[in-house]
């Protein structure tokens, strides 16, 4: 009726005046900080969610984890895994770099969407490639990396860069891709000898890079008070770690399908859940929460982006090492577990552990003992 009219007009009226009296605060408070920190508040109270397409671009490193837990099981030596833990440096790179541009810039910019589209493209031949990079289709693994390295740095990060300490930081992570091409292109046109050396030179340098941040002479990266959404970093974070533990899954069920179904592979596909359960629990029921607290109170969001970065390469390699060991270990319950086998099961799993240690040390200054007395544990057995 005419009552409940008015009274729905005074409600939008005083809706409407609320929000604007918000604003003129908003501007009165905002405008005694610098722009830097403006914008790195803005940053905090509008976190983005991550878009489809990151989602969708995801989906090809799907396969790229795959690839890489085939590649190990058809090589189970240590020649084989210090291979894949090259072949794993060249593909995450390709993925953190990526992800890291795009939450600078924002997944909804239409450049951006075209880069991130570019990178799947290129990025699924790079990683049809994994199984065979070092034997017969060594350039069909580099070149597609290299070409979105170089080409996604150059023609994307640098002309985009919002400020001008990124953009000089842009420069100088082309400069350190440069300087590692080298081998990687010397690499895939040697023999499979000189190849393994010589990419292992090149996937050093690569991570020296990326964990030191690029130092350059006379130049070292300040990135505090510097805009940047370090929370949608870190859920893109938590969704490759579950695409990693999604291998797990993957090789496990692949593994007891595969298997004649007794009391054993049932002992042991249960014991490899428990694992996987374990490690999931171990950082989405107690660090998780640590990691995201450290992310609202720290004023250098891209520092705390960068380790979590370094320190989830580390605990894709021990998955990967670990999909493989339950694998095997599955499709043969009642055989002895070599040496290496018994170092992938449980090397993995102590990998994982370690890097949280490392990185809880860093979010909280104390080491949390119960990750260290289950990496004793894993050790004792």
């Amino acid at each position: 009726g005419p009552s409940s009219s008015r009274h729905s007009k005074r409600y939008v009226g005083a809706r409407a005046l609320s929000s604007r009296r918000h604003a003129v605060a908003s501007r009165v408070v905002l405008g005694r900080f610098p722009d830097v920190i403006i914008e790195q508040l803005q940053q905090r109270l509008f976190s983005r969610a991550v878009a489809p397409l990151e989602l969708f671009f995801d989906l090809v490193f799907v396969f790229a984890i795959g690839q890489l837990s085939h590649y190990l099981t058809e090589n189970l030596n240590w020649r084989g895994l210090a291979e894949t833990l090259v072949l794993l440096v060249g593909v995450f790179g390709v993925w953190s770099y990526t992800s890291f541009e795009v939450t600078l810039a924002h997944a909804r910019r239409a450049h951006v969407q075209r880069v991130m589209l570019a990178v799947m493209a290129i990025g699924l031949f790079m990683n049809a490639a994994i199984t065979h990079a070092f034997d017969d289709r060594p350039l069909a693994f580099v070149f597609p990396m290299l070409l979105i390295q170089i080409g996604r740095t150059a023609l994307s990060a640098i002309p985009s860069a919002p400020t001008p300490l990124l953009r000089k930081q842009y420069t100088i992570v082309l400069r350190w891709q440069l300087l590692s091409a080298p081998l990687w292109i010397a690499g895939a046109l040697a023999d499979s000898e000189a190849r393994f050396w010589l990419w292992v030179a090149a996937a050093t340098l690569d991570l020296a890079g990326t964990w030191l941040a690029h130092p350059w002479p006379g130049r070292k990266l300040m990135s505090q008070h510097v805009a940047f959404d370090g929370e949608h970093m870190l859920e893109r974070l938590r969704l490759f770690l579950i695409i990693a533990l999604g291998e797990v899954v993957l090789t496990s069920g692949r593994a007891i399908a595969g298997a004649q179904v007794d009391w054993m592979v049932f002992m042991s596909g249960a014991f490899a859940l428990a694992i996987l359960v374990s490690l999931w629990a171990v950082y989405f029921s107690g660090s998780d929460r640590l990691v995201t607290d450290h992310f609202d109170r720290t004023n250098d969001q891209i520092l705390a982006a960068r380790l979590g970065i370094n320190g989830m390469v580390v605990i894709v390699a021990g998955l990967v090492t670990l999909a493989v060991a339950n694998e095997i270990a599955i499709a043969h319950p009642i055989e002895r577990p070599s040496p290496f086998l018994a170092v992938l099961m449980s090397g993995g799993a102590v990998a994982y552990l370690l890097t949280q240690v490392w990185y809880l040390r860093f979010v909280t200054g104390r080491i949390p003992r119960s990750r260290v007395a289950g990496v004793f544990a894993l050790v004792a057995a």
